[in-house]
Order: structure tokens, then sequence, then C-alpha cells
């Protein structure tokens, strides 16, 4: 059986991959291209740092690279909810993104809390 960070990391990296899915299929225009790119950025981004999490060698070290991750999880569900609020793309359609983002964003922000606590 996978450890929690080995599925964290694995469902990270799927999450990259939905976002790299949408990023093609999003309108052809520039307000969309530029949106999309910023999401591709941090929402692939998540993914990439959850691993270097994984690797932290000091506690220093992994709530510095958490932090990374909270912070760009939390960028990527402000631009999929303004992809929405733009109307660039139905809520319909991103709504099992978005409720994907937000439970990644709450699970990196609950290790970042649990090990803030357990190092004061």
């Amino acid at each position: 059986m996978p450890s929690l960070p080995e599925v964290l990391r694995d469902r990270t990296k799927a999450f990259a991959s939905r976002i790299v899915r949408l990023f093609r299929h999003l309108p052809k225009t520039d307000e969309a291209r530029i949106i999309g790119k910023q999401l591709l950025r941090c929402g692939t981004s998540v993914a990439a740092n959850y691993r270097a999490v994984c690797r932290a060698r000091s506690r220093a070290e992994f709530l510095a690279k958490i932090g990374v991750v909270v912070e760009e999880a939390d960028e990527t569900v402000f631009w999929l909810e303004f992809l929405i609020e733009t109307g660039l793309v139905t809520a319909k359609r991103l709504q099992p993104l978005l409720d994907e983002a937000n439970e990644i964003l709450a699970i990196v922000a609950a290790s970042q809390k649990t090990a803030r606590a357990r190092g004061q």
C-alpha cells in the first residue's frame, strides 16, 4: 500500500496533467491564452514542488517547500475560478478540476499547519 506522500505525489502529477489538457482546450483568444499560461505555470508547479517537498532534508526545508506548494495551489484555484467568472470556461466543465484543486490545497495547507505546530 502506497504511503500518503506517494499518493499525494501521484495525485498532484495527475492534476498537473489535467491542467495541461485544459490549457490545450481553452479558447484561442488572447485573454484565454494569457490566463491559461498563468494557470499552466502554477498548476504544474504544484506537482513539481510537491516532489521537492518529499525530498526535503530538514524541517526548515520542508516548511519552505510546502509553503511554495500551498501558494501555487491557491493561485491555481484563483485562475480556475477566474476562468469561470470571466465566462471563458463553464463552471460545469471546470467544477471537477476546481474541486480537486481545493482538495489538494486543503491537504497541503493542513500538512503545513501540522509541521509548523510540531516545530514550535
